[in-house]
């Protein structure tokens, strides 16, 4: 509760895994009308890195949550199932790609300050140390993601199989999953034996990697020099699914990390759901 009403105040959520911090204030709110709109999956990292963006920048916006199997709406707008879509009705303009979003409302002077988003750094160390993890995340977060019952694109059963249906658990890889014979019995099965079965094991690799990430970051509001920048854009993206997993142990310096970027950038993260 402690850590749910600290988001809420817009402070650095306080748990055991981290000490009290300091969150720069926010630049000034920017609204514009009509408020631009974000089609989003609630656990998709590349949907979180616009939600992110536009939070550090104090842009307020419309969040519209699209339901996992939910193939029109997306469609219509961009010609494909996707997230996340940028829609901005002033300049009648619709778009993908995550990347291409926030570069675009960090050059427009309509959202405030330019250019406030450094370069990225070419993490190389960072970039590796994700890839250590893919298959061990997969295995642990895809999982959660449907049995919790609470994010909004699986709230009904049909979104949760379309999910299940597309996204591969280790050690099966997408051509033999989506494209092979396996039953929709199989993958449910599948599913559900990772969810029944002890993750404590996995759970301790995960905590002896997050120690080795945690020597990476350069301090508790950015992973590299200079400030906030495209490196913490793509990573706090993709750690903020970690919080999904109940037992984490996170290193101090990566859990302030993760908490003053949550109350910053108007993202809140899943601990308080964690299976």
């Amino acid at each position: 509760m402690l850590k749910l009403v600290s988001f809420l105040l817009l402070l650095p959520a306080v748990s055991s895994f981290s000490a009290p911090t300091t969150v720069a204030p926010p630049p000034p709110k920017v609204v514009l009308s009509p408020l631009p709109t974000l089609h989003v999956y609630d656990h998709c990292p590349f949907c979180v890195r616009v939600r992110l963006a536009f939070g550090y920048k104090s842009i307020k916006h419309n969040i519209n949550f699209l339901a996992n199997d939910d193939i029109p709406t997306p469609t219509a707008l961009v010609g494909k199932k996707i997230a996340p879509i940028y829609q901005f009705q002033q300049d009648d303009l619709v778009m993908a790609e995550s990347m291409d979003i926030i570069k675009l409302v960090d050059s427009d002077t309509r959202f405030g300050q330019t250019d406030c988003i450094l370069p990225a750094s070419d993490r190389t160390d960072i970039k590796a140390w994700q890839k250590s993890v893919q298959v061990l995340l997969r295995t642990l977060q895809r999982p959660r993601y449907v049995a919790t019952g609470l994010l909004p694109e699986f709230q009904t059963l049909d979104a949760r199989h379309a999910f299940i249906k597309g996204h591969q658990l280790p050690p099966y890889e997408k051509p033999e999953w989506k494209e092979g014979d396996m039953s929709m019995d199989l993958k449910l099965k599948l599913y559900a034996e990772a969810m029944a079965s002890d993750p404590s094991s996995l759970v301790a690799e995960l905590n002896e990697k997050l120690k080795e990430l945690d020597d990476m970051v350069h301090c508790e509001n950015c992973c590299s020099g200079g400030g906030f920048s495209y490196d913490d854009i793509d990573l706090w993206a993709r750690l903020r699914s970690i919080t999904i997993v109940k037992g984490v142990v996170w290193p101090k310096k990566l859990r302030a990390y993760m908490d003053n970027l949550s109350a910053r950038g108007d993202v809140p993260l899943y601990d308080e759901m964690a299976l």
